[in-house]
């Protein structure tokens, strides 16, 4: 990396596929790490494909890959070998922090789990991230954000309107998600590190993560609390904390208080509203939620977004408008805080997502593509000081894929 910022001269090796691992290293790469990925031979990190996989978005960019994978370098070797060991020994030795995402089992069959990382650098920072946790009954059970994530920590049966069946959620959220979750545990090892000189193992789980985004319920449930029922908007829980539609069929969603009620009276042109006794005070408001609602669709229906926008600002009242990705692509909020950045190095994708952490006056690292399949396995080799004669041995041995020319023939 050329730009000096916060991880420059941290090296990462990310031994992850699919997405939450990855995006971890992502993250540190914005702020300067050099992150080497290795991918199997063959088609390498199946995330290469899931840009093309529905319900993703129909695009002829591969926009997946390069939005957890960019500003990394690239490398195919084959855990499998035997003599891919001293490749990896070596990667190892160059790492400060190795990430993985091989369920338990299989990372020691392929010298990745942390008593043989660790005995190749006492020093390393070693992450992974499981579906379930390290421990309990389904620890080696694999886990997708979908099952882990979302399903079983009871945040999807949550997630709906009363009456309505479970739906399909945006899936990659549960792993993006979770990786702001091990990039907070890698910082907090690089820490200690300064602290101790002492390297160490960390990690998390899409279960775990899922758990602490359906914290308020879940925290609940543990202190005996009794659940309210699914969220009905005709008849809500809160009137003032429900989706509305208008005129012009957008949706938006108000999110306000009882402290707000006289504003929000003001806004809708009901001003009378404030002298009803059913919405006399916080408890009234409660009580009598699906009278306030049934009021308050009626009015919101009856004038454009653009209308209702003017006047719940004037009253400052709190309220969104519920966009699609599409609209929310182009929302000028994202480039001005510079969450859409522009990637270099990719014909038909001129810009991407950039990670939620930033340090203000430091600047990330511009957003360049993602690697070809085994784009740096020479330089790196070289870098890990294999020469030419090692290279060719390598080869024959199966432990790295032929040279470029070669696959292609």
């Amino acid at each position: 990396m050329t730009t000096h910022s916060v991880f420059t001269g941290l090296k990462v090796l990310d031994a992850s596929t699919y997405i939450a691992g990855p995006a971890a290293a992502t993250m540190l790469s914005d702020f300067g790490a050099d992150v080497i990925k290795i991918e199997p031979p063959g088609q390498g990190d199946p995330q290469r494909r899931l840009s093309f996989v529905p319900p993703s978005p129909r695009a002829e960019a591969n926009y997946g890959w390069h939005l957890a994978n960019r500003n990394k370098r690239g490398m195919v070797i084959d855990l499998k070998s035997q003599a891919t060991t001293e490749v990896l020994k070596r990667l190892v030795q160059w790492a400060d922090v190795v990430i993985t995402n091989f369920p338990h089992g299989t990372r020691e069959k392929l010298h990745l789990d942390y008593d043989q990382v660790s005995s190749w650098n006492p020093r390393v920072v070693y992450a992974d991230i499981t579906g379930f946790g390290d421990a309990g009954p389904d620890a080696r059970q694999p886990g997708f954000d979908l099952t882990a994530f979302w399903s079983r920590s009871g945040l999807l049966a949550s997630t709906r309107d009363a009456g309505a069946p479970p739906t399909v959620p945006v899936w990659g959220s549960g792993d993006y998600t979770s990786a702001v979750a091990l990039y907070g545990a890698i910082v907090t090892a690089l820490y200690r590190r300064e602290l101790t000189g002492e390297g160490t193992s960390v990690g998390t789980s899409l279960l775990a993560t899922g758990v602490w985004a359906t914290g308020t319920l879940v925290a609940g449930a543990l202190a005996g609390g009794t659940p309210f029922e699914l969220h009905d908007r005709n008849a809500p829980v809160n009137a003032l904390t429900n989706p509305y539609r208008t005129a012009d069929g957008r949706w938006f969603m108000l999110a306000t208080s009882s402290l707000h009620w006289p504003g929000l009276a003001r806004a809708v042109g009901r001003p009378e509203l404030l002298e009803d006794p059913r919405f006399a005070d916080a408890e009234g408001l409660l009580k009598n939620a699906a009278a306030v609602s049934e009021v308050l669709d009626a009015e919101f229906r009856s004038q454009s977004f653009a209308h209702w926008k003017d006047a719940l600002d004037r009253e400052r009242i709190t309220f969104s408008l519920i966009q699609t990705p599409e609209e929310a692509a182009q929302d000028v909020q994202l480039r001005a805080n510079d969450i859409v950045v522009p990637l270099e190095g990719v014909s038909d994708l001129k810009e991407t997502v950039s990670s939620p952490i930033n340090l203000r006056g430091v600047p990330k690292v511009a957003a360049k593509r993602a690697p070809d399949l085994g784009e740096h396995n020479d330089e790196v080799l070289a870098e890990l000081g294999f020469g030419p004669a090692d290279v060719v041995r390598l080869r024959s041995q199966g432990a790295i894929p032929g040279a470029p020319e070669e696959e292609a023939a």
